[in-house]
């Protein structure tokens, strides 16, 4: 291996990162099980992948899988904080070129991407699509040689459905965010749990009693809210689904338009994924010392520099705390960069959700691999017997049991004719 084909931090560092490797593999056990037959089968032999995902020990069990399978793999962060230093030199040293570093500015960010792209990939797999906003931009002489791709995340995916709907895409993509394995699971249980560890490994403070302010009530919301609730905070929903509010409502969670909630909040959590949920107006009515941050993909959804704007001085109070003291004597502290403060301040979500996740990004490469022939470019749902297979198998390795349908109940199910 060439120094040409990897960017990381200190290969020093490959000796930590293995163990840990190993340390999240031992709560992914789905993702091992298809990793055995990945290596006695070989179904992506010779396929050229590159991803751009958080790089992460859980990440690294899903590129260890691929390259048991035969894929030749590249990978590329997906965000310039959520790198796992120690994970990206392990990686290097397994032989799998990774181009990632933690707090990487955004020209080494985009430099990374270009070098993944540089292995003329086959297969894409994306975690917010900014690989294949590139393809489709800049790279397009690569679209020749794709088969296809998959995409992590629900920011991602939302990119994705725009560019097939205004009839850019030019290969098929599938959506694992979707998937009822992957949302249910990885964005309700991982983010909620993972987002308060970043929380509160950032700022050591205590939630109980305190006005948590969740923007956003999908199923990152969901995850969230419920943790906090479960932490003793005081949990405030801001939408702007009525479907979604009344579902927060019922689910005993105050909701409330932001201007309100911005007053009286505490701590702020957005995961909309839109631009600007947390505006100029919002911060100029916030408490001193609220503590704003962001869980969802991409940095946008707090106006940071409307927050340069309104500050006199900003000062680096901790490790991931920029404490800004307002024109009006008032202190607004931003956590992370207003990156995702999951990855940047803590680990990102626990291996066991995670190996859901990759499960369905392993079966679905193959999944492309052997049907390239009958797929369109356009975004796919994540076939259900794929779903359902992971589900099943995550169950097993928990030592679950379900019942089974009988032959009577299948046929009742499958008829008309019975009724009252």
């Amino acid at each position: 291996m060439t120094a040409k084909n990897y960017d990381v931090k200190d290969l020093a560092l490959a000796a930590e990162g293995r163990q840990r490797i190993e340390w999240a593999g031992r709560e992914m056990p789905v993702l091992k099980l298809i990793g055995k037959r990945f290596a006695k089968e070989k179904p992506l032999d010779g396929i050229r992948i590159a991803a751009c995902l958080h790089i992460t020990t859980e990440t690294a069990n899903l590129a260890l899988t691929l390259q048991a399978g035969g894929a030749d793999v590249v990978l590329c962060a997906s965000n310039p904080l959520s790198t796992q230093d120690e994970a990206a030199a392990a990686l290097v040293e397994y032989g799998i070129p990774t181009n990632a570093i933690k707090g990487e500015d955004d020209t080494t960010y985009y430099k990374h991407i270009n070098t993944a792209l540089a292995h003329k990939p086959q297969l894409t797999v994306d975690d917010g699509a900014d690989l294949v906003a590139t393809i489709h931009k800049e790279k397009t002489e690569l679209l020749k040689d794709i088969i296809g791709g998959t995409e992590e995340t629900t920011t991602g995916v939302i990119r994705l459905r725009s560019l097939e709907k205004n009839g850019k895409l030019k290969y098929p993509i599938f959506a694992v965010n979707d998937a009822c394995t992957k949302h249910f699971f990885d964005n309700r249980y991982g983010t909620g749990q993972s987002t308060l560890d970043g929380i509160i490994r950032a700022t050591n403070i205590l939630l109980a009693g305190k006005n948590l302010v969740v923007a956003g009530y999908g199923w990152c919301g969901r995850g969230i809210a419920m943790r906090g609730k479960g932490m003793g905070a005081h949990v405030i929903v801001t939408e702007v689904d009525p479907l979604k509010a009344i579902e927060a409502v019922m689910d005993g969670f105050r909701v409330m338009p932001m201007m309100e909630a911005a007053r009286i909040g505490d701590i702020f959590v957005t995961v909309t994924g839109d631009k600007h949920v947390i505006d100029r107006h919002h911060m100029e009515v916030m408490k001193d010392g609220a503590i704003v941050c962001n869980s969802g993909h991409f940095n946008v959804e707090i106006n940071i520099p409307s927050l340069e704007e309104m500050a006199n001085s900003r000062r680096r109070i901790r490790s991931f705390i920029d404490e800004y003291t307002l024109k009006d004597g008032r202190h607004i502290c931003l956590l992370a960069e207003g990156r995702l403060v999951n990855l940047a301040a803590a680990e990102g979500h626990p291996s066991s959700v995670m190996d859901m996740s990759f499960a369905n990004q392993a079966l679905c490469l193959e999944y492309i691999v052997n049907n390239r022939q009958q797929l369109e470019p356009k975004v796919y749902g994540v076939p259900e017997v794929v779903d359902k297979d992971i589900a099943r198998l995550k169950l097993e390795s928990m030592g679950v049991e379900i019942d089974k349908l009988t032959a009577e109940q299948e046929k009742y199910l499958s008829s008309w004719e019975e009724g009252t």
